[in-house]
């Protein structure tokens, strides 16, 4: 009963901490949220993020593919590696994009649209 209680209060504490936003940053909802304007924005040519979303896609692409650079049959542990590795790459620049398209979404919002006059 006790590891039981201290696994449920573990995963609370975890989602609680996910919904809020590291450092006081979004929330994970809030960046999920923005991956589809992100990609809406860049295709556009708004937003910056041409290249790493690129590579967000590749990355996920190598996960979901049957085929791997390392395979997981003959090499166990160290097929598994090589998708551990591309998954915490992806999840940490999925973080810091979504953290940095609503961080210029947020000062795109306060300038107002319009042309110089001389």
């Amino acid at each position: 009963m006790g590891k039981t209680l201290k696994r449920s209060a573990a995963f609370t504490a975890l989602a609680r901490a996910l919904m809020a936003g590291a450092r006081g940053g979004p929330s994970l909802g809030a960046r999920l949220a923005a991956l589809p304007r992100m990609i809406r924005a860049t295709a556009r040519g708004e937003y910056d993020g041409g290249l790493r979303l690129a590579l967000m896609t590749a990355a996920t692409a190598y996960i979901v593919s049957p085929i791997d650079l390392l395979p997981e049959l003959p090499l166990a542990v160290f097929g598994l590696a090589d998708d551990a590795v591309m998954v915490t790459w992806l999840a940490g620049s999925v973080l810091a994009e979504t953290e940095r398209f609503l961080e210029w979404e947020a000062r795109r919002s306060s300038v107002i649209p319009g042309h110089v006059v001389p």
